[in-house]
Order: structure tokens, then C-alpha cells, then sequence
């Protein structure tokens, strides 16, 4: 099923999604891949805050290219998720609600997918320069330091991907 929403997004709007469902995503969602999910999780384990509201968030495993003149983001292709499996769980229990990426995740993701009623969704890999023209907007919030690792505050419109894993942990990729 075809669906437009808005992130952030609450409990009620993630139950009824489904795997296989496509999303057209408008809103703000954050970049991250594995240097800031290090990051994160070391800062909440110290008892830190994050440096963004994750409650209800959308995460993008996107290290961007660098942006040509007149352009707002480089290529957005999507990272391979499972480099951040190590991490996800806690994100996930802080009230992250949804996560952007390629490949297959981990039984103790889907497992956390369940328990925090999130769903992890694909972006089609190779397609990095088309994705980039949903973006309007991009600016780094946070580390900096990480270059195209550093965490990203995005704006997309109609941005599409693919519900894999659903909040009853039906897993596209096994069906």
C-alpha cells in the first residue's frame, strides 16, 4: 500500500504501516551512521543527553557526498544497516521510531523493533543522486569533527522507501 506521511510520527501513526507498504516521507529526519552511533550510544551509556529530539525521529544510515554548486546535499544513497545493529536497540528504547537503510538487520534489531513498535525501512541503494532531490534542506547539528559522518538535521519531501520490518516484526525480506 501506498502511503504519505509525516515524520516525526507518533505510535499511532506507525502501527498500521506494514511490511512491503512504500512511504512517501515528508518532515525532518536525521542522518547518522556508524562514528555517531558510536557516539550516541557511549554518550546515553554515560548518562548523556543526544543532541537531537529522538522521540517519534526517523535515523538515515547516510554519509552524503559533498554538495555541488546550487545543490542542498551531495548523493544520499542509503549505508548498510546492519553496521549499526550493535546500537540500535537502545536507540530504539530512547524513542527512535524509525530507521533508514539497505540490508538485512539483526534478530535482536527485530526484536527491539517489536518491543518499541518502530519500523526499519529501505531506501534503494544505487539511487544516491536521485534521493539527494527530495532533500530541501541539510545542516549538521552535531560531531562535526566525524566530516560526512558527522549527524544531519534533513528535510525531505516525498522521500520514498520501503517498509522491510513492521512493528509485528514481519520482515519483508523473509517473506
Amino acid at each position: 500500500m501506498e502511503k504519505h506521511l509525516t515524520i516525526p510520527m507518533s505510535d499511532n501513526d506507525i502501527k498500521d504501516l506494514r511490511s512491503g507498504d512504500m512511504l512517501y516521507l515528508s518532515g525532518t529526519i536525521y542522518t547518522a551512521r556508524d562514528a555517531a552511533h558510536k557516539r550516541m550510544y557511549d554518550t546515553l551509556q554515560a548518562g548523556g543527553e543526544l543532541p537531537y529530539e529522538i522521540e517519534g525521529s526517523f535515523v538515515y544510515y547516510l554519509g552524503p557526498t559533498p554538495a555541488r554548486p546550487g545543490q542542498v546535499i551531495g548523493s544520499a544513497g542509503p549505508t548498510t544497516s546492519s553496521r549499526m545493529d550493535k546500537y540500535t536497540p537502545l536507540l530504539l528504547d530512547k524513542g527512535l521510531k524509525g530507521m533508514i537503510g539497505k540490508g538485512k538487520r539483526s534478530p535482536e534489531v527485530i526484536e527491539a523493533i517489536k518491543k518499541n513498535g518502530a519500523v526499519y525501512c529501505a531506501a534503494i541503494g544505487g539511487l544516491g543522486a536521485l534521493l539527494s532531490k527530495r532533500i530541501v534542506a541539510s545542516e549538521v547539528i552535531a560531531y562535526d569533527d566525524l566530516g560526512t559522518e558527522a549527524i544531519r538535521k534533513l528535510t525531505v519531501e516525498e522521500l520514498p522507501v520501503v517498509v522491510i520490518i513492521d512493528t509485528e516484526g514481519n520482515y519483508l525480506y523473509e517473506r
